[in-house]
């Protein structure tokens, strides 16, 4: 074992008892660069955060020419900082026109804790729904959040007054009720192993929070900006949250995070009691700086025209294969199913070995994740596809 990998596995908190291990030296386009010169394709996008790929030369500009303008100032909202009303013009001007106010934060977690604070200090309730096998992050109000028992039982108690209904059943939609604070759910339960709730189910979801007077809140931190082959995945299903929650390819590759509501509601973290919700660090001017130019690209190159097309030739060289059981998915976020957990962890570390990274989904593990940088070519999807081949045998 290298000097590097014992002090990784002595000094650093681990998350898992067999970590991949994988050392990398350096990253370009939609590879990954180990030590020895191996070149890995990224086919996860670092969790559908590098939408641009590594190393994206007007990103990585940006982050230059602001930290050499300046860095932290002071704790979020109480100073004027240019990167930050520059996103925040841009990305308004990106979305409906109810969605006018922005909230930066540091990360989805913490987007998602800032949505759920704002729907309840906004509506004075307090029952919250989700979905079953929902994953909205491991803080303590997202993982209560959380639809899956064995994944958060450790860690109870959690926020009470949290439903989980099961997605497309009609039934469970009474329990949305005059107490009900919120609903909130992912555009593509990406962790539940890529499932896609159908348009008539969330129409009538959304109209039941409307009689009830309760807000939507859309989880965009895997979709957004392109992923599903729609700039947001909420725009699939016709109709405007009333909060949305942006992280991963929103930050460029830096970490950022942020709600988006009307200013109305927005207003509501301003009183009563004042700094009704407060962060050090969110909305980092140099993170911003760099959200900036990798949205501004993403939204105005045709990058995401594209998505579709490429989603498309993955599915055309894969499905006939013999191993490959069901591709679902929207766009490059893809879950390419083979029955069996065993498989998906023998084709993981295959991948490794022979040159391609992938993964498995936090609640189902029978299926692996294909979610590359947005940018890859059509010949970099057939060189991928026939490194996959040979794993799959």
């Amino acid at each position: 074992m290298n000097l590097l990998r014992e002090l990784f596995l002595k000094y650093i908190g681990q998350t898992s008892t067999a970590p991949y291990l994988l050392e990398i030296e350096k990253s370009d386009g939609v590879f990954l660069y180990t030590p020895q010169g191996e070149k890995l394709f990224d086919l996860i996008s670092g969790v559908s955060v590098s939408s641009l790929g590594h190393n994206f030369k007007q990103v990585v500009e940006a982050v230059k020419k602001q930290i050499e303008s300046y860095s932290h100032l002071m704790v979020y909202g109480e100073y004027i900082q240019t990167p930050q009303v520059k996103l925040a013009e841009y990305l308004v001007k990106m979305l409906p026109e109810k969605l006018n106010n922005v909230y930066f934060v540091n990360s989805g977690s913490e987007a998602v804790e800032a949505a759920l604070k704002l729907a309840k200090r906004y509506t004075g309730k307090t029952r919250i729904v989700s979905f079953k096998n929902a994953y909205h992050g491991s803080s303590h109000g997202a993982l209560s959040l959380c639809g899956n028992e064995n994944f958060k039982n450790s860690f109870r108690p959690l926020l009470p007054e949290v439903y989980h209904i099961q997605p497309d059943n009609f039934a469970e939609l009474d329990i949305i009720d005059k107490n009900t604070a919120c609903v909130i759910f992912e555009p593509v339960m990406a962790e539940a192993g890529i499932f896609i709730p159908s348009k008539e189910y969330i129409i009538e979801l959304v109209k039941r929070c409307k009689k009830n007077n309760c807000l939507v809140i859309v989880d965009e931190i895997q979709t957004g900006f392109g992923r599903t082959g729609d700039m947001f995945g909420f725009l699939h299903y016709n109709f405007v949250p009333d909060i949305v929650c942006f992280a991963k390819a929103f930050g460029g590759g830096m970490p950022l995070g942020a709600i988006v509501a009307n200013k109305e509601v927005m207003h509501a973290f301003t009183s009563n009691p004042v700094l009704g919700h407060i962060t050090t660090f969110g909305g980092h001017p140099v993170c911003c700086a760099a959200s900036f130019e990798a949205i501004k690209y993403i939204n105005e190159s045709g990058i995401v025209l594209q998505v579709s097309k490429k989603e498309k030739l993955f599915r055309d060289l894969l499905s006939s294969n013999e191993h490959i059981k069901e591709i679902r998915g929207r766009g490059l976020l893809l879950a390419v199913e083979l029955g069996d957990s065993y498989k998906v962890m023998k084709l993981v570390r295959k991948g490794l070995e022979i040159g391609f990274v992938t993964d498995w989904f936090i609640f189902h593990d029978t299926a692996f994740r294909i979610a590359p940088p947005l940018t890859i070519s059509n010949q970099e999807i057939e060189q991928v596809c026939d490194l996959i081949k040979v794993a799959l045998e």
